[in-house]
């Protein structure tokens, strides 16, 4: 299990809001075996890395398919092998630190 933040950023709108390319982000990841969570900043997925990255790939063309001409997308990618990684379990972790709680 991998997670990956995407930020995918049309250059060239008519507008200085992207939020309908977000939203059109958002639509590929619907009904796909994936958990996501969309932030101020990005999207983080949740799931196998193969899948991800193809979903990646899907999100950028969907900008260009709506008519822009230039995307700039960013992955960063984090992928544990000793552990079974998630969204909720990255964040309970530094909640749990915040409390003093070191284990």
């Amino acid at each position: 299990m991998a997670l990956v933040e995407i930020t995918v950023v049309p250059v060239g709108t008519p507008s200085a809001s992207i939020s309908a390319y977000v939203a059109g982000c958002l639509a590929v990841l619907e009904g796909q075996p994936v958990k996501y969570q969309l932030t101020a900043m990005g999207t983080i997925m949740e799931g196998e890395l193969s899948l991800l990255l193809a979903l990646a790939r899907r999100m950028h063309e969907q900008t260009f398919a709506r008519g822009v001409d230039r995307v700039v997308t960013t992955l960063r990618i984090d992928d544990r092998r000793d552990r079974t990684l998630s969204i909720q379990g990255k964040v309970a972790a530094v909640e749990a630190r915040m409390k003093g709680d070191t284990h």
